[in-house]
């Protein structure tokens, strides 16, 4: 398909709890034709949800040729989830219109979008973890002999299909056991099992590697190529520039711009999100590296299949400097974080930080000043269930001022959560809400505001922007490199090149749970790094950083 023109549409600026433009009644309106003459595969005009004291998506506007790859761009909160939600039958708008080649549509629930031919990979996995990838890929949907569940024949699609887009999987593995970068896998292979022909992506890569990523992008265009229309959400505007034919742009629950992918620029795209300029690029000063503060030697770590992930890990990090850890998701970064932070025991070697030696206890590792930004902020770094201001003080709830003989201070916890969420930007209706209705972008400020609010000596920092949106992803390395410069020695873990490259005084490249060299990123390629990843040799040696 060729890619059809598009222009800016300059929305007025958008506002938050006011009431939405009246959309017009059904039946006053009919659905458009795309440029070629024929319906749009997805049509939405004045579509508009509110929910308590927010209007999600106000009167939004939205089109997808068949064959199309439509990205779909926003700050984490402009209302991209709440807007495929409705279009996938979870929510029901308050207002406005969908057809579908069409037909005006209005699911009433995911199994009737599934129906009428539109699927969805969830932003947070949708999977149920004791259940092989086979039985979870044909849940609902299962093939059956003799009115029975055929297990051979469901493993035998999966694998038929697996094999096709290039997204291999083990149909027998137990869905529990795998990595995240696996289980992200079997979503998108749910959704390509029902042969959808409208497809939701919400942030689908946001936790493949470089390679995976890769290589679902040539899925979609193979997908595309056939006929599917696809809704890409992401934050990673490569990858929208490398994929889609058009891109809209949703800012505080508005469209505010619609735009033909091969006009735009980062820089631009970045501007219509956020209503101003971003920097992309990580603006700090020559690092100052002081005392060791964190020193790993001999480390050997098992995972909870008593495997043995880390495999004689040396390497240290100093007061005053950034060390990323590069490499393919799965070779040990996760249990490599977990026995420096005291989360996971420590099967041979020793880490120390500051002198003290690390032996299991997570609150003593805390107490001697460390900084922990975990990989899964839902299931680590926060409990959905408590209020914004009692996630800010997780760590340090039972201490003074927050606590005392016995009893929480509520105005002490209050206090601080007021200063932080103004300091670090958190944008929540208020500090009492639970935290489980933030978007992932203000989740993850209230974690970066919990750790980095005080001087620590060690930061580690695992996969601190997975998920979020260009203008918290600037706010964090931001804060990151901050912390650094008060003298911190931060380890940051990260599957993404250009933020390894963009925050890094060294790089220590992890491949099979060795780090197999420590480079400095002012001398070594991304080439010579990508090949130490996958456990290659550069052409020429890698110096030392």
């Amino acid at each position: 398909m060729t890619r059809s023109e598009a222009t800016v549409t300059d929305g007025p600026e958008p506002t938050t709890g006011t009431p939405a433009s009246t959309a017009a009644p059904a039946g006053d309106i009919t659905a458009t034709m795309a440029p070629d003459g024929s319906p749009w595969l997805l049509e939405v005009r004045g579509l508009t949800k509110r929910f308590p004291g927010v209007v999600a998506n106000d009167n939004v506007d939205l089109t997808l040729a068949t064959g199309e790859i439509l990205g779909l761009l926003g700050e984490n909160g402009a209302g991209k989830s709440t807007l495929v939600k409705m279009l996938f039958g979870i929510h029901q708008p308050d207002e406005g219109m969908m057809w579908l080649n069409g037909t005006e549509i209005r699911p009433a629930g995911p199994g009737d979008a599934i129906s009428r031919g539109i699927g969805m990979v969830h932003q947070h996995f949708q999977l149920v973890p004791p259940l092989t990838v086979a039985e979870n890929i044909v849940l609902g949907a299962e093939p059956r002999k003799r009115r029975l569940f055929d297990r051979r024949g469901a493993e035998r699609r999966v694998r038929e299909i697996s094999e096709r887009y290039g997204l291999e999987v083990e149909p027998s593995d137990v869905l529990g056991d795998l990595p995240v970068g696996i289980q992200q896998r079997v979503e998108i292979l749910k959704a390509l099992y029902r042969e959808a022909q409208l497809l939701i992506l919400d942030e689908p890569t946001a936790v493949l590697t470089p390679q995976e990523t890769d290589e679902l992008l040539a899925i979609m265009r193979d997908l595309a190529a056939s006929g599917v229309g696809i809704i890409f959400i992401t934050h990673k505007l490569r990858e929208v520039l490398a994929v889609t034919d058009r891109v809209t742009v949703l800012r505080r629950g508005r469209s505010v711009g619609t735009v033909d992918t091969s006009s735009a620029t980062t820089e631009s795209l970045a501007e219509l999100m956020v209503g101003r300029s971003v920097v992309l690029r990580v603006d700090k000063n020559e690092a100052e590296p002081g005392r060791v503060v964190l020193d790993v030697r001999d480390l050997e770590v098992r995972d909870d299949r008593r495997q043995t992930t880390v495999r004689g890990a040396t390497f240290d990090v100093r007061a005053g400097e950034i060390v990323g850890v590069a490499g393919v998701e799965g070779n040990g970064q996760r249990e490599l974080v977990e026995a420096i932070t005291g989360i996971r025991p420590i099967h041979a070697g020793t880490v120390t930080i500051e002198g003290f030696t690390v032996h299991g206890h997570p609150r003593s590792v805390r107490e001697h000043g460390v900084a922990y930004i975990p990989e899964d902020r839902e299931r680590d770094g926060l409990v959905g269930d408590y209020s914004v201001a009692d996630n800010l003080v997780l760590t340090e709830y039972h201490r003074r001022p927050f606590a005392g003989h016995g009893l929480r201070h509520p105005d002490a916890v209050d206090h601080l959560a007021s200063e932080l969420v103004e300091r670090f930007d958190v944008r929540t209706p208020g500090i009492d809400v639970a935290v489980s209705t933030l978007s992932g972008g203000n989740k993850q400020k209230v974690i970066v505001a919990r750790e980095l609010s005080e001087d620590k000596h060690l930061v580690v920092a695992s996969q601190p922007t997975r998920g979020v949106d260009v203008g918290s992803i600037e706010f964090i390395h931001n804060q990151l490199v901050a912390a650094r410069d008060r003298g911190s020695a931060v380890l940051l873990v990260s599957a993404e090149l250009d933020e390894i490259f963009g925050l890094a005084d060294r790089i220590a490249v992890i491949y099979e749970g060795r780090i197999v060299a420590v480079c400095d990123p002012a001398t070594v390629s991304r080439e010579d790094v990508g090949l130490l990843m996958a456990g290659g040799q550069p052409s020429e040696p890698v110096a030392a950083g």
